[in-house]
């Protein structure tokens, strides 16, 4: 174990509001080993920036961990030639111009579908009516799992992203997740010889296409749902109510002041929804005075990074005008999210701006009612809202 010092976490009320937790980590032990989940801590963003970097001592390679042992050694859990190879192969599927010449267009169909749904209602829960299905349907087509519905893709994405932040060794939450990887492997199988016979440009179809082994292809496709679901439904939902109850930030971007995409990019930075990333201690090493031991656990904490007051102009504000260009909300290195410029497409481009513009007077109903969770993956459990209904 890593001779960082001790500190306690109250594991409840980490989950509920993590920040304060963390802020007083960064100016009093920014390097922690935390009983409470079993790893050390590294919680300031240079720090986090820079060792990320170094994948032969910070691995993402990690055999015994969650992820591995219940999704398959997807291309995140691998470093090096075999992560870099396994990433060019599913690059046709995320590559900015496939976003904007293939995906961008479906995304706006499917949205446009659920705000018809949703339009006459006069109210809904943002997350479950209008994000979720939003998020669930551009995964499907960027899957190639267009067999699956939007309800089926949220379940196997959660029931793996507990899974994997099971440390705790909950036997339901384990039983749950095999169930979720089950039928995404049932909607592999009955995909691929359809893909077989008439290729696209979908994740499980370009994999297949540069000869991919089955185990590869299969645990590729699972990391894709249990980050591209989740994700993008949670800064859906939690960009909207950042402008929600920010007004004045709002009317900017509807003036055109400042754009859809430098809200979301500063929400991601405030809230950061991938709040953590792990990794396994390859070598003895030593940082900032910290030394590591070989298979030590590892938590970067983007959450943490993104807050870090040496590095932002007012961290725990959300500010549309200040620089987030030290965000890491994507990572860094290496393992930057490969679905960054997809997520971006979805949210900035489509979501955000389609739901302001057909929900005319959107508003939180009631403002209180929004709730939010989590550390390693945050965002709102329920965010009820309401809208002037024509006619």
């Amino acid at each position: 174990m890593s001779d960082a010092p001790v500190f306690e976490i109250d594991p409840k009320g980490f989950w509920a509001d993590p920040y304060p937790t963390l802020k007083h980590m960064r100016s009093r032990a920014p390097i922690a080993y935390v009983p409470q989940l079993g790893a050390t801590l590294i919680t300031r963003r240079d720090d986090i920036f820079r060792e990320e970097k170094r994948v032969d001592v910070f691995s993402s390679d990690q055999p015994e961990g969650l992820m591995t042992v219940l999704m398959g050694q997807n291309m995140m859990r691998k470093d090096g030639a075999d992560h870099a190879a396994e990433r060019r192969a599913v690059f046709p599927t995320v590559s900015p111009k496939t976003v904007r010449d293939v995906w961008t267009a479906q995304f706006r169909a499917r949205t446009a579908e659920v705000l018809d749904r949703i339009a006459p209602l006069g109210s809904c829960d943002l997350v479950k009516e209008f994000a979720l299905p939003v998020s669930g349907e551009a995964l499907k087509a960027i899957t190639g799992l267009t067999n699956m519905s939007y309800q089926e893709m949220d379940r196997v994405s959660q029931g793996m992203i507990d899974g994997c932040a099971n440390y705790a060794g909950d036997p339901a939450v384990e039983a749950n997740c095999h169930d979720c990887t089950a039928s995404i492997d049932a909607h592999i199988d009955a995909r691929m010889p359809e893909l077989a016979a008439a290729p696209d440009t979908s994740l499980l179809s370009v994999q297949m296409q540069a000869g991919l082994s089955d185990a590869q292809i299969r645990a590729n496709v699972k990391l894709a749902i249990s980050g591209g679901q989740n994700e993008p439904r949670d800064a859906i939902a939690g960009t909207a109510w950042a402008l929600l109850t920010h007004p004045e930030q709002l009317a900017m971007v509807q003036s055109g002041q400042e754009t859809w995409m430098q809200a979301f990019e500063e929400y991601a930075r405030w809230i950061s929804p991938i709040g953590m990333s792990p990794r396994r201690v390859a070598k003895r090493d030593t940082v900032n005075g910290i030394t590591f031991e070989p298979e030590d656990r590892v938590f970067f904490m983007f959450g943490s990074g993104n807050r870090d007051e040496t590095v932002f102009d007012r961290p725990d504000i959300f500010d549309l005008t200040q620089d987030v260009s030290a965000s890491i909300a994507f990572g860094a290195g290496p393992h930057f999210c490969a679905g960054a410029w997809a997520s971006k497409a979805l949210i900035a481009e489509v979501a955000l701006p389609m739901l302001f513009e057909r929900l005319k007077g959107l508003r939180l109903n009631p403002p209180e009612a929004s709730r939010f969770g989590g550390w390693a993956f945050r965002g709102p459990l329920a965010m009820p809202v309401a809208w002037e209904v024509a006619g």
